[in-house]
């Protein structure tokens, strides 16, 4: 799965330590795989930070998920159990770390979802209505890797790799839409989640260096099966 970090600057080493306790999912390093959302967080980083701000580009393992020695935690949504969750971790007098797992992933307490959390807390809004609201609420994505162990299941995308990559996913995801009619956003999905892009994205099988048609047929068989 390709995720994206946005920051001030370029993250390629990544220190747990030097990330911020008493988020969402508590302290470690996040990655979304929503671009949009990632070059958000770059712009405001950079405008905090006076720089541009940038958009690193990350290979994320999907196996990590049932990986034996990774304990993970996922929500689809946002339900009781995530809002639970995330006021426990967002308590500055939670202990840090407040949990034990590895890898946690899940919907953002994003600016307005973060001052309903207040509005929540302090007895304005009861809690089966607020978790209404969030049913309505603009998708997002966050993975946060809380573990030096789960650091094992992301790597920096080379810029090369990166290229190549790029020009060979376009025409993939086109031909998605025209040859099995899927919209442009299923599609897109369906490439970035798929075993193909996995393999193609591990630099060691030298799959970027094979042709968009090669790759489409590798997706095509996975597809099928």
């Amino acid at each position: 799965m390709l995720v994206y970090h946005g920051s001030y600057r370029e993250v390629i080493e990544i220190d747990i330590s030097q990330c911020r306790p008493h988020r969402d999912f508590g302290q470690g390093f996040y990655v979304t795989n929503i671009r949009t959302q990632a070059e958000y967080w770059a712009i405001r980083m950079g405008r905090i930070h006076n720089t541009q701000g940038v958009v690193t580009e990350y290979t994320f393992y999907d196996n990590a998920f049932t990986h034996w020695d990774l304990q993970v935690l996922r929500f689809d949504s946002y339900t009781e159990a995530w809002l639970d969750f995330v006021i426990m971790n967002r308590d500055p007098q939670s202990p840090v770390p407040a949990h034990d797992y590895d890898i946690v992933e899940g919907p953002v307490a994003n600016d307005n979802v973060a001052d309903r959390i207040h509005d929540y807390l302090d007895g304005f809004v009861a809690k089966p209505d607020f978790l209404k609201e969030l049913s309505y609420h603009k998708p997002t994505h966050q993975i946060c890797l809380c573990t030096l162990k789960s650091l094992q299941m992301i790597a920096v995308m080379d810029r090369v790799q990166m290229s190549h990559i790029k020009h060979i996913i376009h025409p993939v995801i086109e031909k998605l839409v025209t040859e099995l009619g899927m919209n442009k956003s299923t599609a897109t999905d369906t490439v970035y989640n798929s075993e193909t892009f996995a393999q193609l994205s591990d630099k060691s099988t030298g799959l970027y260096q094979k042709t968009f048609a090669e790759i489409y047929q590798l997706l095509s068989n996975e597809l099928k099966r």
